[in-house]
Order: C-alpha cells, then structure tokens, then sequence
C-alpha cells in the first residue's frame, strides 16, 4: 500500500513536470502579421523573377518613370502600390529588410496593424508618383518605406512645443547621404525624401491625435 502511494506520488509529480516543461517550451509567433507578409512577398517575388526571366519584377513590381509612363493604363496605377515589394537583387532586399524587420514590428505594435498598412501604401504611392513625375528611370524597392520608418521612429512620443534632437539629426544624416554621400545609382533621392516626409507627416499627425485625445479625455 505503501509502495503505491509513493509510486502515485512519484507519477503526480512526474505528470506536474511535464506539464510545467510542455508550458515553458517557447512557440514562434507570428508577431507583426504585416511587416513579416511584406517581407515574405518580397522574398517570394524575387525568389520567382529568375523563372520569369527578370520580367516579373519588370513589369508587375516597378513603377515607370515619366518617359515610359501610360496614364490611360489602369494597370500602371496598381504599380503605384506594388513597385515597394519589387528588387534589383538580393543585396538590395537584405538592405531594405534589415531595418524593416528591426523598425516594422515597433511601429505595427505601436499604431496598429491597419494604420501602419495605411502607412505603408500611401508611402508606396506618394514615392511612385513623385518618381513617375521627377524621374525618366523606373523606381522599384522598399528604400522609400524604410526612410518613412527611420524618420517616424525617430520622433515618436514627441512632446508639444518640442523637437526632438536625434529627428533633426537623423533629418541632417539623411539629406546627406542623399545629395553628398549617395553616387548616382538610378536610384530616385527624390522617392526617397518622399519616404522621409511622409514619416514626418505620419509622426506628427499621430502625436497631434494623441494630445487632443489627451485634452478631451
């Protein structure tokens, strides 16, 4: 009786482990549900552009310059949104993906994940249209979303009447690789600063909502 008491005891505590053990195992979350299916359309596209002979990227995930540009082509306008999921190569998405894999899911936690959607396509569409009107060369890549992130990070919980000295920093260290450090690559510095507005926008627009929320509540 005696020896069955201990055994139950034994399996009791055996069966508690277990359970404890199955509890601390660590599971992989899908934490920032746009940020992580952004980068994995990238990836999968230009994991695909080879099959389709690099015309995939070409015509789907570009946005044209002025010179090639059809505005009676509703198709063009999609590109518009589709251009940011669209790169030159492998070094080009890594770049652009390092720091929307670090910046994304803060900001996604922060706004939301439909509001920072929202930033994400009007980022698109500004930079596409500011290229198809100020560049003859096609514009493709994340370079424009990822100035929009840096910039909006950057003056996040801004207080009123105050700027913060690391926005204006990395405003100074953004326009200078733009027109001094940056050699000319076909890459748009006008998308790019476009990018960085929109932030700017995003940033203080948010900030503004917060303290009239502040003020009423």
């Amino acid at each position: 009786m005696l020896n069955f008491y201990l055994n139950q005891s034994i399996w009791e505590k055996d069966k508690s482990n277990f359970q404890k053990d199955e509890s601390m195992k660590l599971k992989i979350k899908y934490n920032a549900p746009v940020t992580l299916t952004f980068a994995f359309i990238s990836v999968f596209i230009l994991f695909l552009n080879p099959v389709f002979k690099g015309q995939l990227t070409a015509q789907w995930f570009t946005v044209p310059g002025w010179e090639d540009m059809d505005f009676s082509n509703a198709f063009q306008y999609l590109r518009l949104f589709t251009h940011i999921s669209g790169h030159a190569g492998w070094s080009h998405l890594v770049s652009n993906f390092t720091f929307i894999l670090l910046l994304g899911p803060i900001l996604e936690e922060k706004y939301g994940k439909i509001p920072f959607l929202i930033m994400i396509l009007v980022t698109a569409a500004v930079t596409g249209v500011i290229n198809i009107f100020l560049s003859p060369l096609p514009l493709l890549g994340a370079s424009g979303v990822v100035f929009m992130m840096i910039i909006l990070i950057s003056i996040t919980n801004i207080r009123e009447g105050e700027i913060p000295l690391t926005f204006i920093l990395i405003v100074i260290l953004f326009l200078l690789k733009e027109f001094v450090y940056t050699p000319e690559d076909g890459i748009s510095q006008a998308a790019h600063i476009a990018g960085g507005a929109c932030g700017s926008f995003f940033g203080f627009l948010a900030n503004k909502k917060r303290r009239v929320e502040k003020d009423n509540n």
